[in-house]
């Protein structure tokens, strides 16, 4: 959640006030209107220890909202399609604006949700806010969109109103991309045909870190399988899916001690591996290697892609924003993704393509697109927003 009110052109925030609450896990299978109380609730505590402006207000704040699956905006009102991460099984086509505002009200909060976009869009949003070379926003984490900034005029099916910018964000949904030149393996189609959506999100099962430490898992069961790679036996918890999760594959891949003892705790915790040799250990961050440098390597070509589809990689500067935990936090992706950009541009032209950071996150951005629609409820100067 977040409070900001911004400062105008000489000053980015006037006062920012920033808290995570978690999301109980109960909540992942309850309806979503029970989601929605939930952090309607925590708005609420979060709003009360702004002080007494914030209470003696009587004019609706606006509030930007993000979500982590994607949305329809041609349905009206907007509606889920689909949500990630999340087992409710009533979102789809509901309307979540409406939901959240009613929860609002409940709470009694002077609040309207005036902006519903995707994490990505977010990102994109607060990155333009601060360059207006930013271009592109890329997710990488445990799931993975794009979205990109393109002249309105190149885009023959939208019929709606023009735009003030004649410009528009375009929520690419990429983690669905399928096509035949995907390196696709026997180990993934084998992890797709025991998913939970068989045939669909081909390009997100191939980059996002909710899939990266399950291929290597499968890899490594395969490995011990024919090989006796941890010894005569395999070991059971070897063979239970999403096992490994990305960050504890990041920690194996990353592991520069002697021996590679951080490998052989991290065998042992995750998969009861208590005597793993030297040669195993490096075997298995071989394979951590191999899959996120894949990984990072298609992530690079769909940046290049976005790049040259608007046609800036000879004479323009370009930021791509990049937000997640798979970027922020596996160093070594992130360097195999640099440099593959690099390497598909070559040394002359990826030096117009700047890898950035994301500014605050997606919930800034959400923050700036509410302020960008408040009229007369307080000074240009000084726009009091929420962002959740």
């Amino acid at each position: 959640m977040l409070r900001a009110r911004l400062g105008g052109k000489d000053q980015c925030f006037a006062d920012l006030e920033r808290q995570e609450v978690a999301v109980p896990s109960h909540l992942l299978n309850a309806p979503t209107q029970e989601l929605f109380d939930h952090i309607a609730g925590n708005l609420a505590k979060f709003a009360a220890g702004q002080g007494s402006e914030s209470a003696a207000s009587t004019a609706k704040r606006k509030l930007g909202f993000t979500v982590s699956h994607p949305v329809d905006q041609t349905l009206s009102p907007v509606a889920a399609i689909n949500w990630r991460h999340f087992s409710a099984n009533d979102p789809a086509g509901k309307n979540l604006v409406d939901q959240f505002n009613n929860a609002l009200a409940k709470h009694g909060l002077k609040l309207q949700v005036d902006s519903l976009v995707d994490e990505t869009t977010g990102d994109l949003a607060g990155g333009r806010y601060y360059s207006k070379d930013a271009i592109a926003a890329i997710t990488l984490g445990m799931y993975t969109n794009a979205a990109y900034v393109a002249p309105a005029r190149a885009l023959p099916l939208w019929d709606g109103p023009p735009t003030r910018s004649g410009e528009m964000v375009l929520n690419m949904d990429w983690g669905g991309f399928v096509n035949s030149h995907l390196p696709i393996s026997k180990f993934d189609a084998e992890l797709d045909a025991e998913s939970s959506d068989p045939a669909c999100r081909a390009f997100e099962k191939l980059i996002s870190g909710m899939y990266l430490g399950e291929i290597v898992r499968r890899v490594l069961l395969r490995m011990a399988q024919e090989t006796a790679l941890f010894g005569d036996s395999v070991p059971e918890k070897l063979r239970v899916s999403y096992m490994l999760r990305s960050p504890d594959m990041a920690a194996m891949h990353q592991d520069t001690s002697e021996d590679r003892q951080v490998v052989n705790e991290k065998l042992q915790e995750i998969f009861g591996i208590s005597d793993s040799t030297p040669f195993a250990r490096e075997v298995v961050a071989d394979v951590c290697d191999i899959v996120a440098e894949r990984a990072a390597r298609l992530a690079g070509a769909g940046v290049v892609a976005i790049v040259k589809k608007l046609d800036r990689i000879k004479n323009k500067r370009s930021v791509i924003i990049v937000e997640g935990g798979l970027y922020e936090h596996y160093r070594v992706f992130r360097n195999y993704l640099h440099s593959s950009i690099w390497e598909m541009l070559g040394s002359e032209l990826s030096d117009n393509v700047v890898i950035e950071h994301s500014h605050g996150g997606s919930g800034a951005g959400a923050l700036f697109m509410a302020a960008s629609k408040v009229d007369d409820m307080s000074s240009p100067e000084e726009r009091d927003v929420l962002g959740s």
